[in-house]
């Protein structure tokens, strides 16, 4: 019997979950996997809002090491996770069918909430996203809206015990969890935007290695990857990062595909958004499209500011 395919994970349940997933297909096809796990930067420090931590591939790059090293033979990761640009000799082999990509509002029993609208006045909202933190500052400046850092689990009970009043995660993640009866209220797109790729798993090989890759076209859901590929051609053509909040999704309508993107400030006293419809044979075109528009209407300006600043504000736990 062959070897197993060794499969890089992140290590929290979470990341664990979808690994075992692609794990799952996988030897449907015949293949036996072995996970191999890894705590990475955005794991260890988990004290730092992300923002301040200031880096690229925090959830990916000691996964992306080890597969450039052969130590592994892929990576699983969230695709929102996953920077635009792949290291020299990596690229996505496959995406998986996407999970439902929307954000949702998590809220501690004690306060009677059914949505947004419904918080009370001075709320703490907990987030690690700027995208997230934009999105509600502008919706509800009201708010305060503070750093949430650590896995699933951890942040759902830090609403439990009231560290915060109410918490916005993916909806994606809570449902591998098994633990969606936790969400109030789900934020429906276009008018809340999730991350570019959000809800979507990635398995990330060499690209040299032709075993691999034919395993992982067997596993890729062309319509996903359609989406998403316009989605993160958005995101690479403002040069998006953790540090500047975008939101990014591909819907679909009866006149077929359309691609919605905003970039805000990060306090969410500017937003701007816009949509453009999606050429299957050819995603990347309507991110592309879709970024200059938003670059006539001020994205420039907004992208300057942020990047003049030695570190993007993040609020605090007090």
């Amino acid at each position: 019997m062959s070897s197993a395919l060794r499969v890089a994970t992140r290590s929290s349940e979470l990341a664990i979950r979808q690994a075992r997933q692609v794990a799952t297909m996988l030897e449907a096809h015949g293949v036996r996997a072995e996970l191999v796990t890894f705590k990475t930067t955005g794991d260890k420090r988990l004290d730092e809002p992300l923002s301040e931590i200031g880096a690229k591939g925090l959830f990916t790059r000691e996964l992306e090491a080890a597969l450039a090293a052969e130590t592994v033979d892929c990576c699983v990761h969230s695709l929102k996770d996953l920077p635009t640009e792949s290291p020299a000799g990596l690229t996505i082999g496959a995406v998986l069918e996407r999970e439902d990509p929307r954000d949702v509002l998590v809220v501690n029993d004690a306060i009677a909430a059914a949505g947004l609208a419904d918080l009370p006045r001075g709320s703490r909202v907990g987030t690690s996203s700027l995208r997230r933190r934009a999105q509600l500052r502008h919706a509800r400046p009201d708010l305060d809206v503070v750093d949430l850092r650590g896995n699933v689990p951890t942040r759902l009970r830090k609403v439990e015990e009231g560290q915060v009043h109410a918490a916005i995660l993916a909806g994606a993640g809570l449902r591998r969890l098994e633990v969606q009866l936790r969400v109030e209220a789900w934020l429906d797109a276009p008018a809340w935007l999730p991350a570019p790729g959000q809800g979507a798993i990635a398995v990330q090989v060499r690209t040299g290695d032709a075993r691999v890759a034919a395993l992982m076209r067997s596993l890729h859901h062309h319509d996903t990857g359609v989406a998403v590929r316009a989605e993160r051609a958005f995101l690479a053509a403002l040069e998006g990062g953790c540090q500047v909040p975008i939101g990014a999704l591909a819907m679909s309508t009866p006149n077929g595909l359309t691609l919605h993107g905003l970039i805000a400030d990060v306090d969410g006293t500017r937003v701007l958004r816009g949509s453009e419809p999606v050429n299957g044979a050819a995603p990347e075109d309507a991110g592309a499209r879709l970024a200059a528009h938003l670059m006539q209407q001020g994205a420039g300006e907004i992208l300057a500011r942020l990047r003049g600043l030695a570190t993007v504000p993040a609020p605090q736990p007090e």
